[in-house]
């Protein structure tokens, strides 16, 4: 069993993760105001000291907690470390992202104290408090200051006005937070000299505050974080949290998840550049995923080689890749890369940085247009390569150099690409000797199994439990950026991956009596369900090109244009092919077919189906 200990973002972000797995778990909050739904989960409020949470975690069967507090939690981060440490439980902390410090505009201060020090020193004829409102009596010497007129930005609810009346903040400098507001507003409003805020990190608003107070010439203090206890896991986002439930409690999620290409070639060019600085490399490397969040993943650098002017160093490194519970016939394989640095002593941090990414022995060539990559370039695509540029300067934003790189040659290689290649729809692609390195969110999510299957039953039922009046379907990561914009008033457990599994999906739907349904499908897989299959995984099915001709000719194409889609490599370049006038019919054409075949599946319900171009524009 594990124990969350939440009543953030980053709490509701748990819950939702690891609903996925559908298994119990115990949600645990101090007050009852956060608004969480639970499908799985099991509700607990009230504050535990460290005592009471020994007890609840004997009693319980606790093993394994998860500390989702705020960073600034300072007393249960201390009793959660105690409690793991008396029964031998390991902790992960689900910790925030945080921009580098050196990157915002501020003064920093080590806490409350010497915040107030400094600011008395600066001497603001105005200020205002965006600390919250647990923070109030620790900054009193500074609202309490005759010569300074403070305010203080609280959430607007009733608990929150009673802490401030209990440590005397007046009633009439008190303003109020709501959800969405911008931070602009309260700043132009109340004009004040300097403002001193928690590092709370990316989803505290803090880099936006920051940017607001600084266009406005607004000075900014901020209270840095606290140390976390050194036993603490510490993950980033749900990735890594599922990634380490699964390997501290294997039987809590029935799948497990995996590592795309471009995550392992991402992982291995970073060991190399950090072998490349520097001799002493840890285990686990940084890896910067599409939606922000940061893995750790093990990676194994092999050698460091600097020239004789000290003017160039190369290195190398590798990884193993892991697909998880998904049966990729690249599982097991070892990724590598080697990098070249070219350092001049003369180049600072601000020096423009030029990389350079290629592909090796064991990585596939392209040789016909239509992939994204142009003809004779390396099969890496531009998710993994935009991953592997922002790693590596990640990377070197947060390691010490006494010589800056100016330009960085990254070559990824695969030992035994070229005949694994043979065996995948590379050579009918047209990318020749080896694999493609690939990926959208970094993760390979298990789409060919039973048991997907079943996770996909476990988050409709989520979906529906929610109460939303709609659930969308969506391929993945990418479909799913596109659909949410366009129901931006959905909760984010009414969006569901249906990974290849359309059909089994809607009959899913219609079992749970899901009254509205929307499918959103991009290109790929819409010609293929467009004819009437169900799985499109293209080890099921490939693209058939009459087919798409047979709708291009019923929406009025003539024989130019189909004599050009019967040459397509992929179904994306027929948003190239199709005449802009003629798109409006062609992706009704697809749609009707594609309704055609799905609605039999949801008798009881509404389908609306949403087609996606490969730039998020929508056909309905």
């Amino acid at each position: 069993m594990i124990l969350i200990l939440g009543g953030t973002t980053e709490g509701r972000l748990a819950v939702n993760t690891l609903d996925e797995s559908g298994s119990p778990f115990y949600y645990s909050t101090r007050g009852d105001e956060q608004e969480v739904s639970l499908h799985h989960g099991i509700r607990l409020q009230g504050g535990m000291d460290a005592g009471a949470m020994e007890q609840f975690c004997r009693q319980k069967g606790i093993r394994l907690l998860v500390d989702a507090a705020h960073p600034f939690a300072e007393e249960l981060h201390r009793n959660v470390a105690t409690v793991g440490q008396r029964l031998q439980i390991p902790v992960i902390r689900l910790e925030r992202i945080y921009p580098p410090r050196t990157a915002c505009p501020v003064i920093w201060c080590a806490g409350y104290d010497e915040a107030v020090k400094k600011i008395q020193q600066s001497h603001p004829a105005s200020l205002l408090l965006l600390t919250g409102v647990q923070s109030i009596a620790r900054l009193a010497a500074l609202w309490k200051d005759e010569n300074i007129r403070c305010h203080c930005r609280i959430l607007d609810r009733d608990s929150s006005r009673l802490l401030a009346d209990r440590q005397g903040f007046p009633r009439e400098r008190l303003c109020y937070y709501h959800e969405g507001e911008d931070e602009r507003i309260v700043m132009e409003q109340l004009h004040p000299e300097a403002i001193i805020l928690k590092e709370s990190g990316l989803s505290g608003g803090f880099k936006e505050k920051v940017e607001v107070a600084t266009s406005l010439g607004i000075q900014v203090f901020a209270i840095q974080r606290p140390l976390l206890p050194p036993s603490f896991i510490t993950v980033t986002g749900r990735h890594g949290l599922r990634r380490q439930v699964e390997q501290l409690l294997p039987e809590f999620y029935p799948q497990h998840t995996g590592l795309t290409t471009g995550t392992c070639a991402t992982a291995a060019t970073v060991a190399a550049v950090w072998k490349a600085l520097d001799d002493n490399t840890p285990d686990t490397f940084p890896v910067l995923l599409p939606d922000g969040e940061i893995l750790t993943i093990p990676a194994r650098p092999t050698e460091r080689i600097l020239s004789a002017d000290g003017k160039t160093v190369v290195a190398s490194a590798f990884t193993v890749k892991d697909a998880g519970d998904d049966p990729d016939i690249t599982n097991g394989m070892t990724i590598e890369a080697r990098v070249t640095l070219h350092l001049s002593s003369a180049a600072t941090s601000t020096t423009p940085l030029s990389i350079h990414i290629d592909g090796g022995c064991g990585v596939g060539r392209v040789t016909l247009p239509g992939l994204g990559i142009e003809v004779g370039q390396a099969a890496i695509n531009a998710t993994p390569r935009r991953m592997i540029e922002n790693s590596i300067r990640h990377l070197l934003q947060s390691l010490p150099m006494r010589s800056n790189p100016v330009s960085i040659d990254v070559l990824i290689s695969v030992p035994g690409g070229e005949e694994i290649a043979r065996r995948t729809f590379n050579p009918r692609l047209g990318i020749e000797g080896g694999i493609s390195i690939i990926g959208t969110s970094g993760i390979v999510k298990p789409f060919s199994t039973d048991a997907f299957i079943r996770s996909i039953a476990k988050s409709m039922e989520v979906a529906r439990a929610t109460g939303s009046p709609r659930v969308v379907i969506n391929s993945g990561a990418k479909s799913e950026r596109f659909v949410r914009a366009y129901y931006p008033e959905l909760p984010p457990q009414a969006f569901v991956h249906y990974g290849n599994f359309i059909g089994e999906t809607l009959k899913l739907a219609d079992s749970l009596k899901v009254p509205r349904i929307t499918l959103g499908v991009m290109i790929g897989k819409a010609v293929k369900l467009a004819e009437g299959h169900l799985d499109t995984h293209s080890r099921q099915v490939t693209m058939n090109r009459d087919f798409i001709i047979s709708m291009a000719r019923k929406a009025g194409c003539g024989e130019d244009v189909c004599t050009r889609i019967d040459g397509i490599t992929l179904a994306r370049e027929l948003w190239d092919l199709i005449p802009a006038s003629l798109l409006p019919t062609f992706t009704q054409t697809v749609i009707d077919h594609c309704h055609h075949h799905c609605a039999p599946l949801l008798p009881h319900g509404e389908l609306t189906i949403l087609l996606i171009s490969e730039d998020g524009r929508i056909y309905v």
